[in-house]
């Protein structure tokens, strides 16, 4: 009689709650509990707030796997009684359900790799076009909607805050923020350069240009930081938005530039018909920059200390996509590729996600062996 003792899937499961650590999730939970029965925390409605997401993201993060679980245990008992009754019967029926609970197991494992600090925040994902003129604003447009494709897939809301376009086609640069689980998680994998090669439609000879595009990807941490900004070290300007809405754009200053002195990071935000409320998604979105720029140093120090090299600034080229003098896209980090750039840029990004995902838990295990360090 088959039994799930006999088999690879129970060791494989049991081994993913080890990693999972339920016990210290569910001690985090207990702690974020009882600060939250605590009448003195809304004293200060920001840390309150912070508690009450914390402790909503545990509990959502805790149940599926509680509930696989039960699965799971529930069948071995069903199978080991069967085995005890000599019903094949009802064996096979348990054992028919196992490939979906090892699809369900295999999504749960994968989330193990979104373990950072901010994976589960909401993405403030900026573009910036690069050497190549007229193509890289083009190239910049292009990825944006890449991007906005892939939200859309994953039923994310998106919203942009600041859009600058080009003189003849495309944008300069944007700053949107994607809402949805684990967008951050997903979306720090398209972090870098990203280089285009495909023959120019702005070129009268139809040659093969090479363009490129920076994108910038940070978590939006509202009041999951304890980050506190000095109001001097802010230099801000109000002036008047150039696009859509309505009368009351470029005849009042409701767009905002904020300038942080000790780090030179401008961030400008035009989406609201409010001053005040383009100052506060603003200065959401300098946090969050200044947020990942503390990541990043603590990120080379680490590397630096193990003898690693480090690259400085956001120079590395990540991913070419290839469109002539033949179709591929290739991600330089991980090796990954597909030969169907038109399903890539049309938001096919999972795959490019997932090997960055997978690689990046595998250099971080070498690293910590000091393998090659």
């Amino acid at each position: 009689m088959p039994s799930l003792k006999c088999d690879r899937f129970e060791s494989g499961w049991r081994t993913c709650w080890f990693g999972f650590d339920e016990a210290g999730k569910q001690r985090r939970i207990t702690e974020l509990e009882g600060q939250a029965g605590n009448p003195a925390l809304w004293d200060d409605p920001d840390r309150a707030q912070a508690t009450l997401k914390q402790l909503s993201d545990l509990t959502a993060e805790l149940t599926p796997w509680r509930a696989l679980r039960n699965q799971l245990e529930e069948a071995e008992g069903m199978l080991e009684l069967a085995a005890e009754e000599g019903d094949q019967e009802v064996a096979s029926e348990v054992l028919s359900g196992l490939p979906e609970m090892r699809e369900q197991l295999d999504k749960l494992e994968f989330q193990l790799t979104l373990s950072g600090p901010y994976d589960r925040a909401n993405a403030i994902l900026a573009i910036s076009a690069g050497a190549g003129g007229t193509d890289a604003q083009d190239w910049a447009q292009t990825l944006l909607r890449m991007y906005l494709r892939w939200a859309e897939r994953r039923g994310f809301s998106t919203e942009t805050y600041d859009l600058s376009p080009g003189e003849e086609a495309g944008i300069k640069s944007v700053t949107v923020e994607l809402t949805g689980p684990y967008a951050f998680g997903y979306l720090r994998s398209e972090r870098g350069v990203h280089r285009l090669v495909r023959l120019s439609p702005f070129d009268a000879s139809h040659r093969r240009h090479t363009s490129f595009a920076l994108v910038e990807v940070m978590p939006d941490v509202e009041a999951d930081v304890d980050m506190k900004i000095d109001p001097e070290d802010v230099k801000f300007e109000a002036y008047r938005s150039g696009g859509p809405g309505g009368q009351n754009v470029n005849k009042v200053s409701t767009a905002v530039r904020l300038t942080h002195i000790p780090s030179g990071i401008v961030v400008t935000c035009q989406t609201e018909r409010s001053q005040l409320q383009n100052r506060e998604t603003a200065m959401r979105i300098l946090k969050a920059k200044l947020v990942e720029i503390e990541a990043e140093r603590r990120e080379a120090e680490r590397l630096e200390l193990r003898g690693q090299h480090v690259e400085a600034g956001w120079g590395n080229q990540i991913r070419s996509y290839v469109i002539h003098p033949y179709n591929l896209v290739k991600d330089l980090r991980t090796g990954y590729e597909s030969s169907d750039p038109n399903a890539v840029l049309d938001g096919d990004l999972d795959g490019f996600m997932n090997a960055y995902l997978a690689w990046s838990v595998g250099a971080e295990t070498v690293q910590g062996s000091g393998v090659g360090g």
